[in-house]
């Protein structure tokens, strides 16, 4: 705790009213690469507290949408274009809900899913590469035409393997590190716009 309180984007989202620390990440994100626009429908995968659903909310505005994706319960947001499913992300029932529900293709999948960190580099860097491949598979389902995808890996041997399944899905891939990220931390962001 003593940590999170010196901790500057720790303090900053306690003051902004966002759930976790991460939203800043997902801001640098949007600053620098913009895969969001106004009126966009976004898939927040692994969304739980709900930190980077909010800022989607805000750079999507009130006639966009953001759908908050986990397994987890997510509180209530105030935001009233964020909806929360209380699912797995590779459940039927996401498909079934974006076609019959919302009945519009996705603009952009987000996903800062994570694993619990084991301190083994190789197994932390396998298993974050898992989840992101489960992420892609997800986006692929979902995205329209020019869509974007965002996703967190850790560096690790297997990453080119990872690079080379998304490198036939997209016009634009950049790996990313946003300032907000913990100096202690392995993991990196890949951003990908214009799918394909």
């Amino acid at each position: 705790m003593s940590y999170q309180r010196k901790d500057p984007f720790y303090k900053k989202a306690k003051d902004k009213g966002y759930r976790a620390r991460s939203s800043f990440k997902l801001k640098q994100i949007q600053k620098k690469f913009s895969i969001m626009k106004r009126g966009d429908l976004v898939v927040d995968l692994g969304a739980a507290p709900g930190g980077w659903s909010q800022v989607a909310s805000e750079f999507v505005g009130p006639n966009g949408t953001v759908v908050a994706v986990d397994r987890l319960p997510i509180r209530e947001f105030q935001n009233v274009n964020i909806i929360r499913l209380q699912l797995d992300m590779q459940s039927p029932k996401l498909l079934d809900f974006l076609s019959n529900d919302i009945k519009r293709d996705v603009d952009v999948v987000l996903s800062d899913l994570a694993g619990n960190v084991s301190g083994n580099w190789d197994l932390d860097s396998d298993r974050q590469l898992y989840l992101a491949s489960l992420a892609l598979s997800t986006a692929k389902k979902f995205l329209k035409k020019d869509g974007n995808f965002v996703t967190k890996v850790f560096r690790g041997a297997n990453l080119k393997e990872f690079e080379d399944e998304i490198k036939d899905e997209f016009e634009f891939i950049k790996h990313w590190r946003p300032p907000a990220t913990r100096k202690t931390s392995a993991e990196e962001y890949i951003i990908c716009k214009s799918f394909i």
